[in-house]
């Protein structure tokens, strides 16, 4: 048997880790066959408006039809979702009498559809369902409907596991809800569905995935295969990154990135860090991009956390086949690729406020993201970090 070689990503494959993953060039078409198979025969298909006008967004809603399967489009869904977006969506579900979701899109369209999905299958608020509670008990009538989530983005990494990210209004704080026994059925992970995403959206959500890869593997707890699958995004997404960004109908670089991203997403259940919590922060208070957010954020997170992730640093600067092995080689190449994708200097740049330091540090602070960073902060260290990212950056 020939084994093709490990930088060809043109080909189809299936995996059964952690969920089922469908992946390869073209792998949408299948999904009518996938929702037979599901028993999906009126889906309700969950995304974000600017995702909602793009061809294959309807290309999919034609292929449903076609199988005499009836979805609806769910298209209200805020760059950062929130509260009031997840129950309207939930609303429409009832409604319209769906019997599962398609999540389609970056972050916000996938985190909207699993928080419906979450409410479609229990009987309990959202917030009851708030990742730092135990999860409620469900009523034995209660199922979660088939979830299959399909990323048109490469950075989030939320297909394979039920955790959303949702703003919550009264408190001005991203929250994450979910419930273990809420599993995607499905992903999709198709490439082509990237390759009209422009040149910064590519570089941002790109080094989100950077950010989850590098935060996943700096948590100071023993996690091998998280910490192994983290290692392995960080090559691709430092080989393949680029190449996405500035050559962007290379179909091998953007399956890459995707495959990076999924796998990056997987390593982060072990944890997240700093970056992650003032990015929650900032998004919820200035609804700004999350993978630009972290972007900006990182270089000053990496200087605050540098005493206390040197004994990571020779494996992460090898799997970024950097000839340095220390810190300064691995913040020294992080500089430089921000710069490369012209990645804003500083939070001042996308208009975060000084004057909001102090309510975005107490926020960033009780973070769920807080507590798995390698350095733990106090408050007024968290205060220092903020404003370094807002004034000075890198």
């Amino acid at each position: 048997m020939q084994v093709p070689p490990t930088n060809d990503f043109l080909q189809n494959a299936d995996w059964t880790f952690p969920v089922p993953i469908a992946y390869g060039p073209g792998r949408l078409d299948e999904l009518p066959e996938h929702c037979r198979r599901l028993g999906l025969i009126k889906p309700l298909i969950i995304t974000d408006r600017g995702t909602a006008s793009l061809k294959f967004v309807s290309d999919a809603v034609d292929l449903l039809a076609h199988a005499s399967i009836a979805s609806t489009i769910f298209q209200n869904i805020s760059q950062n979702p929130t509260e009031s977006d997840v129950r309207n969506a939930h609303s429409v579900f009832r409604s319209g009498n769906h019997d599962g979701v398609i999540a389609i899109g970056g972050g916000s369209g996938m985190d909207a559809g699993k928080a419906t999905a979450l409410l479609a299958g229990s009987r309990h608020e959202l917030w009851q369902h708030d990742f730092e509670k135990v999860p409620p008990r469900l009523d034995p009538a209660d199922k979660f409907p088939p979830l299959i989530c399909i990323p048109t983005t490469s950075g989030t990494g939320a297909e394979t596991e039920s955790t959303a990210m949702i703003t919550n209004l009264d408190r001005g704080m991203k929250l994450c809800v979910w419930h273990p026994l809420l599993k995607p059925q499905l992903a999709i992970l198709d490439p082509k569905l990237t390759l009209d995403l422009p040149a910064d959206l590519t570089a941002w959500t790109g080094v989100d995935a950077l950010v989850h890869a590098l935060e996943a593997y700096c948590v100071p707890s023993v996690h091998p295969i998280c910490d192994g699958i983290a290692l392995k995004a960080l090559t691709l997404i430092a080989r393949w990154l680029p190449d996405a960004v500035f050559d962007s109908q290379n179909l091998n670089a953007r399956g890459a990135m995707q495959i990076a991203s999924c796998m990056a997403g997987v390593a982060f259940l072990k944890g997240l860090g700093l970056v992650h919590s003032i990015s929650h922060a900032i998004g919820a208070e200035y609804d700004t991009h999350h993978g630009l957010t972290n972007a900006i954020t990182l270089p000053a997170v990496m200087r605050f956390n540098a005493a206390s992730i040197q004994d990571k640093c020779p494996d992460i600067s090898q799997a970024l086949n950097l000839e340095g092995r220390d810190f300064d080689a691995m913040y020294r190449w992080t500089c430089q690729l921000l710069d490369h994708l012209e990645i804003p200097k500083s939070l001042a740049d996308i208009g975060v406020d000084t004057n909001k330091v102090s309510s975005l540090a107490t926020r960033a602070y009780s973070d769920s993201a807080t507590a798995t960073n390698p350095r733990k902060p106090k408050l007024k260290e968290l205060e220092i970090v903020l404003r370094e990212a807002i004034s000075k950056g890198r």
